[in-house]
């Protein structure tokens, strides 16, 4: 018999009938970021969201969600909740010994991109398969490196390059893209990458742009010479046809103080015109790289072999040492031995910290350009080192900051306290960003400051579900207390972690908790073809 339609209205209205929906299991969360301040990385202002994660995805965001429906909750009360922020500019030399990547973890990076100024593993492949192995503390990335490509065709040649020689150095480039590569890096200021000619990377920057990739330049000049740098970076860019990163922008040498009102002014400008170009930078007054680069690139053609011929010529001696004398008062150098501190100095670890001025008192010999040349050619012949170059000005840092297109990036090497004397940007970018020039100083906003970290980031990486918080992205997360996070890392104490980073999550999985780490391996390699 069929049930009367008046029974079914009537039955329908009555609790019970309610009540098979009401015993539906309720969703269930492997973790809850309850009670923070969501920064989405959008730009957006903060607004007060539980975070709800199952695996390594976000699976819901509210005003309140349910505590009792997660495995684990982190109160986040009085806290800041970001997206993990995105290095784009990342020396990961020593990943295989220090997997962990504790430097750039515990500053909130969950995701660094490898292979920069012109410096990658080749073939990238098989060492992307050895990182696996290994696994690692956060996501990595890598881009190809000009500099590497040209020395395994040309060696340290400096001469463009044979039709055949450039054949060879197109196929490596596109190698390499086919293996995940995110892009080109060069770096026009080392060896052998300064002996080429715009037509040379402008063929390699192509072979980038087919497979759907970047250029990221380390400009040819960055002091005297730094317009003319910006402009062979934006021509590479426009005839390559590819976006163009310049990365960690400056002013190097007080002659140059300023002249990043033209630099952005040419940025604008070609942008204006069609070029797809951005920035990155780090937030510090000074640089650091190998101390060959207070020495003639002329000089060094051949490899080190032909350097050590040239030194005992001593005509061309006298040459090399009015180079160094040259690029001591205009360049790196900054005009003031006590402008070069050594950071990793393998034949003389005592060095360490300590300026060019520091080792000339050491010989008893007067700070001057000339004899700082001379201990310069002396560290060369020893083995070389690495120096931090205090040569750039405050002004210049926040101008490019402040400027829309510019997005935040270490350029810091992994390291561990004990290991050299690095630039303190290995430890403390992204918290001295968040304290000193947002808190402190005002140049950015809370919301500006994270959108350079990683929404701005991961859209110039093709990143699709990183860089931001929202339904379906991964959970990539960093909680912080906004009123305290700072660097502690200086210039004369490196060794130190930052302060105010309280829990760091890399695909869904706790990393940094309290403050510490855990010592889980949750990141990933990522490549441009296979990144989610």
């Amino acid at each position: 018999m069929r049930t009367p339609l008046l029974l079914v209205a009537l039955l329908a209205a009555t609790p019970f009938a309610s009540a098979p929906l009401a015993a539906q299991p309720a969703e269930r969360y492997d973790l809850l970021i309850a009670g923070g301040q969501v920064v989405d990385g959008t730009g957006s202002p903060a607004r007060q969201l539980d975070v709800a994660i199952r695996g390594d995805r976000i699976v819901a965001m509210a005003p309140s969600l349910s505590r009792a429906n997660a495995a684990r909750v982190i109160d986040a009360t009085g806290h800041t909740v970001t997206p993990g922020f995105i290095d784009l500019h990342a020396h990961l030399e020593p990943l295989l010994q220090l997997p962990l990547m504790e430097s750039a973890l515990r500053q909130g990076v969950t995701f660094a991109l490898g292979g920069p100024d012109g410096g990658s593993p080749l073939p990238l492949g098989p060492y992307m398969d050895s990182v696996r192995a290994v696994g690692t503390g956060i996501n990595v990335g890598y881009q190809v490196g000009h500099n590497d490509v040209r020395r395994a065709v040309m060696n340290m040649d400096a001469r463009a390059p044979t039709a055949d020689e450039l054949a060879r150095m197109r196929r490596l480039v596109a190698e390499a893209m086919g293996q995940g590569a995110f892009g080109l890096s060069t770096g026009l200021l080392y060896l052998p990458g300064t002996y080429s000619n715009v037509d040379e990377v402008v063929a390699l920057a192509q072979v980038a742009s087919d497979s759907g990739g970047i250029y990221t330049s380390h400009l040819r000049k960055e002091g005297i010479g730094l317009l003319d740098g910006v402009g062979e970076a934006l021509e590479i860019g426009r005839r390559a046809r590819i976006p163009v990163l310049l990365t960690h922008h400056k002013a190097v040498g007080q002659q140059m103080w300023g002249q990043s009102v033209r630099t952005l002014a040419m940025v604008d400008s070609a942008r204006a015109a069609g070029t797809d170009v951005m920035l990155d930078q780090y937030p510090y007054t000074a640089t650091h790289t190998g101390i060959g680069v207070l020495v003639p690139s002329w000089a060094m053609a051949g490899g080190n072999a032909e350097f050590r011929k040239r030194v005992a010529d001593p005509a061309l001696k006298d040459s090399i040492l009015r180079g160094i004398v040259f690029n001591i008062l205009n360049d790196r150098g900054g005009g003031d031995l006590a402008r070069v501190q050594f950071s990793r100095v393998p034949w003389d670890r005592t060095l360490e910290g300590k300026t060019l001025g520091d080792w000339a008192d050491r010989r008893q010999l007067p700070r001057t350009p000339e004899n700082g040349a001379a201990l310069v050619l002396e560290a060369m012949l020893s083995g070389g080192g690495n120096a931090i170059y205090h040569v750039l000005d405050e002004g210049d840092v926040k101008r490019i900051m402040a400027h829309p297109m510019t997005m935040i990036a270490s350029d810091g090497r992994l390291s561990q306290p004990g290991d050299g004397h690095p630039h303190p940007r290995a430890y403390g970018t992204f918290p001295r960003v968040l304290g000193e020039y947002v808190r402190t100083l005002g140049v950015l906003s809370l919301p500006q400051a994270v959108h350079k970290m990683t929404q701005m980031p991961a859209e110039r990486l093709g990143l699709r579900d990183r860089g931001v918080l929202r339904l379906g992205a991964i959970a990539d997360v960093v909680v912080f207390d906004a009123a305290t996070v700072k660097d502690a890392s200086t210039f004369t104490e490196p060794h130190q972690y930052p302060v105010g980073i309280e829990q760091v999550l890399v695909n869904g999985q706790v990393a940094v908790d309290g403050g510490k780490p855990t010592g889980v391996r949750a990141g990933q390699v990522v490549t441009r073809r296979t990144q989610p």
